[in-house]
């Protein structure tokens, strides 16, 4: 679904990110007037999206510096917590990773907090520019500027760019659809009410598997709730289940130590 699709307008909350602004809504092809659902603000906080209308929640941004990010980077677990395990992340080894469903980009934070290369894919512009925003903002902060520096973002079809891809492969492909979202937290509620009116259905996970597999060097692993079926298509080889996630690992070849 394109963005204009679901009536965003951009918009800067002081006289001083009227220009920024304007680029911001050059680049994605949205008005800065008119009527709207949707609002992606500039201010001193950085880009935000929010929903319009009384009753709306508030404005979701991406944050690597502080906040609930910041709490798992620092009281998280380390390369202890499920995601690295699934990754195939242990001594000596920190495979280069693709994210094809970016998102927020939460996980591939961690992941490159833990010490992994990671390229991280978003398809849908707005979001994808908030990503992008964020990443920037975080590196003007010295206790993340390394760990955001090891993070590379592309805006595009992840099938395509899977398809037709040039640089050096991934070893390991990320893959966290997000629809059926897991999480029930407030956070997680309002993010996915701000997102699914620009995402859509997002019902092509069949498909972006199917990419993934031929792409990645060693492992494919998909995020899922812990009830929910597995991705139509190969059957995974083996499962690491938690308490309301799971990760499902198709492995190719073992990872190994470089010598």
């Amino acid at each position: 679904m394109p963005a204009q699709a679901a009536l965003i307008r951009v918009e800067a909350l002081a006289a001083k990110y009227i220009p920024a602004a304007a680029n911001w809504a050059e680049r994605l092809q949205l008005p800065q007037t008119g009527e709207a659902n949707f609002a992606l603000q500039l201010g001193d906080a950085g880009l935000q999206l929010v929903e319009l209308g009384p009753q709306a929640p508030g404005p979701v941004r991406v944050d690597f510096v502080s906040g609930a990010v910041a709490h798992r980077r620092l009281f998280g677990g380390g390369g202890g917590q499920m995601i690295a395990k699934a990754v195939g992340i242990q001594a000596g080894i920190r495979p280069l990773v693709l994210d094809a469903t970016a998102g927020l980009g939460r996980d591939a934070f961690v992941l490159a907090e833990l010490g992994c290369t990671v390229m991280l894919i978003e398809r849908q512009p707005v979001i994808a520019a908030l990503l992008e925003d964020g990443l920037l903002r975080a590196k003007d902060d010295p206790e993340v500027a390394g760990i955001v520096g090891q993070m590379h973002l592309l805006c595009g079809n992840a099938i395509d760019l899977m398809k037709n891809w040039s640089a050096e492969p991934p070893q390991v492909i990320y893959l966290d659809p997000m629809f059926p979202h897991r999480d029930k937290s407030a956070l997680v509620k309002k993010e996915m009410r701000l997102f699914r009116p620009l995402v859509g259905a997002d019902d092509d996970a069949p498909a972006l598997l199917q990419a993934a597999l031929a792409l990645a060097t060693h492992r494919v692993v998909v995020k899922r709730s812990r009830k929910a079926p597995a991705i139509a298509g190969e059957p995974p080889g083996y499962v690491l289940e938690g308490k309301s996630s799971r990760f499902d690992i198709y492995p190719k070849k073992s990872l190994k130590t470089k010598a």
